[in-house]
């Protein structure tokens, strides 16, 4: 059996795992980093640093972090300093302070037992395999609500506070502590929460224009050339955009819109590609939604759907689907509504998040009203309307 060349050049530069060589939009957030810690670059006995790193999910908190440790190990080496970056997911150790920190033992230690031994020893421990190894640790601390929840003040302080254990002996341990936003820190007591809060990174949610700057980042290293148009990673923005500008939901689009390319033999990434791809993730439009649209409500979207079908486009023009409209109607033998009615029609199916609209920008003549198709594919929509469509004209029913 012969098979079509896939559109992936490397599929793995899109895992969620993939840390880049750079950032796209977050450079002065990784400079604040290195700035933050250069001290390990020149005196790493005689200071350590907390930091928090806060961000929705899907703005790179994570990415970002990892980026930071690898440059940073890298720069202290050259320096000829021993440095170990430590990135613990809490959750994954259900919050508990004795398994994140036997975890971090373990990194240094792999013999070190798994049971036996409290919070305070396994720190006493850690701190120790350091001293030995005159090793210095960026403990990076991911979803550090969970520690909170799991364990509060008491392990929050434990932590924070090691180092004074040591009295005047080297400081060995940095922390950055990764989480959402600083609410749950609300939760701890006054002595807990004073040792955190000093240095803040807060990452804002990505814009359109930004999440496409990312995504082509990715393409470029993922893909194939000309693989993915451009109107599908502007698609692929919009639809991220959607999600509270998730980059990592876009970014897992992508991957999963190259995967029904390549199912379905095509060179391309077409935009029906990715459409499947966000109904794979979230389910289609309720049936009983759909259900509850007049009858050339039911009309205006079908045509919208045909026209995204047939062709192959990312978003359209709402004179464009107007125009399939007209078609539709005529193949329904219905009278088309007025232009001014089919706006209110738009309108609401954006309400009902079944259709979304934007201005087109600049590069256009003068400013239209784009559409695309949000979280549907098109031949799924066009499928069920005719259903819904054929059951009313069974059924002898008419919705204006």
């Amino acid at each position: 059996m012969k098979f079509r060349q896939s559109v992936f050049k490397d599929e793995s530069k899109l895992d969620i795992n993939y840390v880049p060589s750079r950032l796209p939009h977050r450079e002065k957030e990784h400079r604040l980093l290195m700035e933050f810690f250069s001290f390990l670059t020149q005196f790493p006995e005689k200071m350590a640093q907390r930091v928090i790193v806060t961000g929705d999910i899907g703005t790179g908190k994570t990415a970002l972090c990892q980026r930071f440790g690898a440059d940073m190990t890298i720069e202290a080496g050259r320096r000829g300093v021993t440095l170990r970056y430590v990135h613990v997911n809490c959750r994954e150790y259900r919050g508990k302070l004795s398994l994140i920190i036997q975890h971090a033992v373990s990194i240094l230690s792999p013999n070190f037992p798994k049971r036996g031994f409290s919070s305070e020893e396994i720190l006493r421990t850690l701190l120790q395999s350091l001293d030995e190894e005159k090793a210095f640790m960026i403990l990076a601390l991911d979803e550090f609500d969970s520690l909170i929840e799991a364990e509060g003040s008491d392990a929050v302080y434990a932590l924070t506070r090691l180092q004074e254990m040591r009295q005047s002996a080297s400081q060995r341990i940095s922390l950055v502590l990764i989480m959402r936003d600083l609410k749950p820190t609300e939760q701890l007591d006054a002595s807990a929460r004073s040792t955190l809060q000093r240095n803040v990174i807060c990452l804002e949610k990505y814009s359109k224009e930004q999440l496409v700057d990312i995504l082509n980042d990715r393409v470029s290293m993922a893909f194939g050339s000309a693989a993915v148009p451009e109107d599908v990673v502007c698609l692929a923005a919009d639809l991220a955009r959607d999600e509270s500008g998730n980059a990592r939901f876009a970014i897992e689009l992508l991957w999963r819109a190259g995967k029904y390319a390549d199912a379905e033999d095509l060179d391309v990434v077409a935009p029906e590609c990715l459409r499947k791809a966000i109904s794979s993730i979230i389910p289609m439009t309720q049936r009983n939604e759909l259900q509850s649209l007049g009858y050339h409500e039911k009309l205006f979207l079908l045509a919208a759907a045909e026209f995204f079908k047939s062709s192959q486009k990312a978003y359209g023009t709402l004179a464009e689907v107007e125009k399939a409209y007209a078609i539709t109607c005529e193949e329904f033998e219905e009278q088309p509504v007025s232009h001014t009615q089919l706006w209110k029609y738009v309108q609401l199916l954006t309400a009902l998040g079944i259709l979304k609209t934007e201005v087109s920008g600049e590069g256009t003549r003068g400013r239209s009203t784009l559409i695309y198709l949000p979280a549907v594919s098109a031949s799924e929509l066009e499928k069920e309307l005719r259903g819904l469509l054929a059951e009313g004209k069974r059924g002898g029913a008419r919705w204006r």
